[in-house]
């Protein structure tokens, strides 16, 4: 282990890369820190303070998971119950408010997104349904799979638990609730969560979370969060080999460093960096679904709202003043204006006016007055718009359903597809084609593994 660095000297990453060490890397390093090269995002520097955060919770987690296989599935049942009667309680949920209040304000200073950091009533509503369903659900450990009978003998596949599952997360505290479905398969689980939810994240650890877990005769550590708001810390979570399943959602570059961190130790890793839903309108869409798809897809920016819409060139002139006509009613009922990025070539199809109107959109630090409608390179096309309360989108129009896929398969995330289409042929060469694990053929948003599957 180093005890220092130089600058200028080199540190070889596994594909033989080099990297040289800065001026301000060598003097941040302490002994017993950790320098991890890697061939996207250059040198990492992992102190050792947050790696001793980081093992102790990891160690603890794994303890709990030990324990976990001795507690029976009414406890479990028992565990979901309760956490879903505190945050029934009004006055655990008036304390989570007001120390989500503190962040919210601390995010909106530093110009941060507060769109999925900001808890409300319907969150309440979410997480509360959410933990019902999983008490309501089947106990999946130990369950028999299938049973292939010998002569002699009998084999049985059963269902088994895996272990401690680690998450990183950005600014969303409802995912301490969400994830908690691990436990009903016998793991345990450890979160780490972005500066800006902390606060939030603990107060709903301490108040409402961890005395479920005692309340109902589970380890206290089979939920841990790790408490720290470094970056580093969620490098240090995934470099444990510990960890059953490395499990990261947030930016696409972040995401993408953690997952290269997982796998280098040989985790597996389920990862989700962007979003942004694509909608493709074929020739035989009826007015009536494009214009419910388009409010019903655009209510609030997460990973499966429409980004990207693509109208067949025969149905333009009839179709795209309906998907602008959803467009707006989503705004609306949003109480704000949309934003409109129209790819070049596609002009033609939107009101003049547009492209120079001012309207006021709501970002992250506040309120902008932009032009509402701009063009978009096609190179462009896959971006994700990540908006606060104004919605906003992309639109092209496409020659037919072949050239869409083809753009998707190019540019988009490859999370959600939907295809508004009568015809049954476009339908399954849509399925065929089209490179998604999630497809659709309606508004995008039912894409969420614990409402549409029942897993979390």
């Amino acid at each position: 282990m180093l005890d220092e660095l130089k600058p200028d000297s080199l540190i070889i990453a596994a594909n033989g890369e080099a990297f040289r060490v800065s001026k301000t890397l060598a003097a941040a390093f302490q002994p017993g820190d950790l320098v991890i090269p890697n061939p996207q995002h250059g040198l990492l520097h992992l102190s050792d303070a947050e790696r001793q955060i980081v093992d102790q919770t990891v160690s603890q987690s794994v303890a709990a998971f030990a324990a976990m296989q001795h507690v029976t599935d009414d406890q479990i049942t028992d565990f979901f119950h309760a956490f879903s009667a505190a945050l029934k309680d009004d006055k655990i949920w008036e304390s989570i408010q007001t120390i989500n209040e503190h962040d919210v304000a601390t995010a909106t200073e530093r110009g941060r997104s507060t769109t999925r950091l900001q808890v409300s009533d319907v969150m309440r509503t979410d997480m509360i349904d959410g933990l019902g369903e999983w008490a309501e659900s089947d106990p999946s450990r130990n369950s028999v799979i299938e049973t292939i009978d010998h002569d002699q003998f009998q084999i049985q596949l059963r269902t088994a638990a895996l272990g401690v599952v680690g998450f990183v997360f950005e600014g969303r505290p409802n995912v301490l609730a969400d994830a908690c479905g691990v436990l009903r398969g016998g793991n345990t689980a450890i979160f780490r969560i972005g500066s800006d939810a902390l606060q939030t994240a603990r107060a709903m650890m301490e108040l409402a979370l961890t005395p479920a877990l005692v309340q109902s005769g589970l380890p206290r550590e089979a939920i841990a969060l790790v408490d720290s708001s470094a970056h580093a810390a969620g490098w240090a979570l995934f470099l444990d080999s510990r960890l059953a399943l490395a499990v990261a959602r947030g930016s696409g570059d972040s995401v993408e460093l953690l997952g290269s961190l997982a796998r280098s130790v040989g985790t597996p890793v389920s990862l989700h960096g962007t979003g942004g839903a694509w909608m493709i309108v074929g020739d035989s869409a009826t007015p009536e679904i494009v214009k419910h798809c388009a409010v019903k897809s655009l209510d609030r920016k997460v990973c499966n709202t429409l980004n990207t819409c693509c109208i067949v060139a025969s149905r333009a002139v009839e179709l795209v003043p309906v998907l602008l006509d959803g467009l707006n009613e989503a705004a609306s009922k949003l109480k704000q204006d949309y934003r409109l990025h129209v790819v070049e070539g596609s002009e033609e199809f939107i009101p003049g006016d547009a492209f120079t109107r001012k309207v006021h959109i709501n970002r992250a630090d506040g309120q902008h007055e932009e032009i509402q409608a701009t063009t978009l390179a096609l190179a462009d096309i896959g971006q994700e718009w990540e908006w606060e309360n104004s919605p906003e989108m992309t639109l092209i129009i496409v020659k037919n359903l072949q050239e869409a896929i083809e753009l998707f398969n190019t540019h988009s995330p490859r999370l959600v597809a939907s295809l508004i289409s009568n015809d049954e042929h476009e339908h399954q060469h849509f399925y065929e084609t089209i490179d998604a694990p999630f497809i659709g053929d309606d508004h995008t948003r039912w894409v969420d593994g614990q409402k549409a599957l029942n897993k979390p």
